[in-house]
């Protein structure tokens, strides 16, 4: 979808333009079965057309236009400045939508759907009705975007290619992957909303708990990250398929580990990934459980864990600020099978009764319970070990704590 500063019709499509501008109020698209003069429109519009003078590429087209016909549920009626034309948008809006969906420049083609011009009029009447602003309605084009593009590709290139594996009744993996996607597509469907309104359930919860406007954008939060030690010397010695199954591996460790103790997984690296929990106990419990399942396996390499506890700016699902920049150089100077935090993170574990604030003040403490003569500490999870003050880049000197289970 190319966009036009002045809304006009894009350059190639004049004829278009005319042919929509002269449409009837009970047609604001113009005719959709109008082909586009253009080589692009050729190219896309009419590719079953030329597929039929392509030989053996003919049916693999056909297949992919049925394919995306059954995905999208309609076929390719209009081109960009038609579909705008009736949603009721300019094309300058548009595009705008379209590219931060994460979709390419298209020229005039005929390649949009009924349901692209309701999406653009959705995001549209949200501005309209002053429920979003247009720089807002972009933003959620963009993070629906990026999220479900990722999505999408992990489903193709993980799920489908393992079950669509040529079968024994001799039929290749394109004549089984339609029908398959035929009963998978509602179910899949299904269960796509099912997590989203689980997860926006959940997200509304904790912005409900913030107590002030402020702390619903930049909060106080733990962050951390964990990293697969000497990633890059793997890469240089494992083929591709065994480094693909320790990152899927890792990365699905990982993201049980964090959720099962209550955090939240922000994203994944390859060798790395982010997370982050509203109490800091949470966060010290996932760092230390990802140290001991990873240690466990055999076939992991070494991690490392850097925690850091502040205030945070939180983008489109994403993390930003001081803070997680400091958890990230924690991470990078962590000794390996290690748990390395902030003193702020130790400060908030003391306070939270999760770790002593002095480990002297918690030594006298159990002498003086043994003796009878003082009473009992509280039942402290972690406990904290100084390490050595260093610079770290960008964020001045800072004093690292060793975290570690007490007992």
């Amino acid at each position: 979808m190319t966009a036009d500063e002045s809304g006009a019709t894009p350059r190639g499509a004049d004829a278009e333009g005319e042919a929509v501008g002269e449409a009837s109020a009970g047609d604001p698209a113009g005719d959709p079965a109008q082909s586009d003069d253009g080589p692009d429109a050729a190219a896309g519009a009419n590719g079953e057309e030329q597929g039929e003078s392509n030989g053996g590429s003919n049916g693999e087209n056909n297949i992919a236009v049925k394919l995306e016909q059954l995905i999208l549920g309609a076929e390719r009626r209009y081109t960009p400045f038609q579909a705008a034309r009736s949603a009721g948008v300019s094309m300058d809006l548009a595009a705008r939508f379209w590219r931060a969906m994460g979709f390419a420049d298209i020229g005039q083609v005929k390649a949009l759907t009924e349901a692209d011009v309701l999406a653009l009029r959705r995001l549209a009447g949200l501005v309209e009705a002053g429920l979003l602003s247009e720089a807002m309605a972009v933003q959620v084009a963009r993070s629906t975007g990026q999220t479900t593009a990722r999505l999408a590709d992990w489903q193709i290139d993980s799920f489908l290619e393992g079950l669509t594996e040529p079968q024994d009744s001799g039929l290749t993996r394109t004549e089984i992957t339609y029908p398959l996607v035929e009963l998978l597509l509602p179910e899949l469907e299904e269960f796509l909303v099912y997590v989203w309104r689980r997860q926006l359930a959940a997200a509304t919860g904790r912005v409900v708990q913030a107590q002030d406007d402020a702390e619903m954008v930049d909060r106080r939060l733990s962050v951390g990250f964990a990293d697969l030690v000497g990633f890059t010397r793997l890469t240089r010695r494992l083929e591709e398929e065994e480094l693909g199954e320790l990152v899927e591996a890792f990365e699905t460790t990982a993201a049980d580990l964090v959720a099962a103790h209550g955090g939240r997984l922000i994203k994944t690296l390859g060798d790395e990934v982010l997370f982050a929990a509203d109490d800091a106990g949470v966060a010290a419990e996932i760092g230390l459980r990802l140290i001991e399942t990873m240690g466990h396996d055999e076939t992991m390499p070494e991690l490392r864990v850097g925690i850091a506890f502040g205030t945070v700016t939180t983008r489109m699902g994403d993390v930003f600020g001081t803070t997680v920049n400091l958890a990230s150089r924690l991470t990078s100077i962590a000794p390996k099978d290690t748990v390395l935090v902030d003193e702020a993170f130790a400060v908030e574990l003391g306070r939270t009764g999760d770790a002593p604030v002095s480990e002297a003040d918690a030594a006298a403490a159990e002498k003086a319970a043994q003796e009878g003569t003082g009473s009992p500490p509280p039942p402290y999870r972690f406990a904290l070990q100084p390490m050595w003050q260093r610079p770290v880049r960008g964020l001045g000197v800072v004093e690292p704590w060793m975290l570690t289970r007490r007992g």
